[in-house]
């Protein structure tokens, strides 16, 4: 098992969907499959305008053929295990790229970093993944350099230990759910997408919370693209189906709601959700379905 890294992009070509599956050519199998039963994680291609960089993690559970195409391959998301940065790392730092197996022997950026699906040392995987945890202080302990550590042989044994402790952390459900809620309401600018209304309370805290579409119990992922900014009474509203969104983020309100006209005058008055500042961080169809077909009564 090693570490990966998958490049992806929100227009992608590619039949991916990060949280659930990712789609490859047969070129990058024998990669690819290094990283079952391990950690990935995602990358956003610099050419993409406004790009994340390094913006996500998560577990291979296994690789499949595509069965609906011929020479290629589907890397199968472990359920639960997505997990957005709270913070996207950028491609390079001030000494140069923040993927440092990338230099070559003369300190040159390789071509190692055009591939699209690629190994990791954990030393660098470990470095994204402290930069993009970097604005939930506390969660993680700050242990040594490991970029200075790994060169040390005899050290070694600690390292591995420390890298999967670190990761463990990232799998508690307390931890996710406070870098959920980082990165949903970074998405919202802290604003409820249903009543389009900013609150923050005398300690500086917005006064809104960060829901999952397609609830944890059910198989949802901490994903942006699962996730809403609601305040409490429209969180509580749509975890019990009174209220739903179209795929246009039509507003829906359920005719099982005892005072509709009081609903819906303090919803958008368009009668659309407000969504997030950028466009690839929109709910996803698939999990707004899923709320409708489940959730929802009509």
């Amino acid at each position: 098992m090693s570490y990966c890294v998958f490049m992806h992009r929100s227009d992608s070509i590619y039949d991916d969907s990060p949280a659930e599956r990712y789609q490859f050519p047969k070129q990058y199998l024998g990669r690819a499959q290094g990283s079952v039963g391990d950690w990935i994680v995602y990358l956003e291609p610099a050419k993409v305008v406004n790009s994340r960089g390094y913006f996500a993690i998560a577990k291979v559970r296994d690789i499949i053929p595509d069965p609906k195409a011929p020479g290629m391959f589907i890397a199968l998301i472990e359920p639960g295990s997505y997990l957005d940065f709270a913070r996207p790392v950028g491609f390079n730092d001030r000494t140069g790229p923040v993927e440092r197996g990338l230099l070559n022997d003369a300190g040159k950026l390789s071509g190692r970093a055009q591939a699209a699906v690629r190994p990791i040392s954990a030393a660098d995987f470990d470095r994204i993944l402290d930069l993009g945890l970097e604005d939930a202080p506390g969660l993680l302990p700050r242990v040594g350099h490991y970029e200075h550590a790994g060169l040390a042989e005899d050290q070694a044994p600690f390292v591995f230990e420390e890298e999967r402790r670190r990761v463990q952390q990232v799998t508690s459900r307390a931890v996710r759910d406070r870098l959920f809620r980082s990165v949903v309401l970074k998405a919202y600018d802290e604003r409820c997408a249903i009543t389009g209304l900013k609150l923050i309370n005398g300690g500086g805290r917005a006064e809104v919370n960060a829901a999952h579409i397609r609830p944890v119990e059910e198989n949802g992922p901490d994903s942006i693209n699962n996730g809403l900014a609601l305040s409490g009474t429209v969180h509580w509203m749509f975890d019990r189906g009174l209220i739903s969104l179209a795929d246009d983020l039509e507003i829906l309100v359920s005719r099982q709601v005892n005072d509709i006209d009081s609903v819906r005058a303090f919803i958008n008055k368009s009668g659309f959700a407000t969504p997030p500042l950028q466009m690839r961080d929109r709910p996803h169809p698939a999990f707004l379905e899923w709320h409708r077909r489940h959730c929802f009564k009509t």
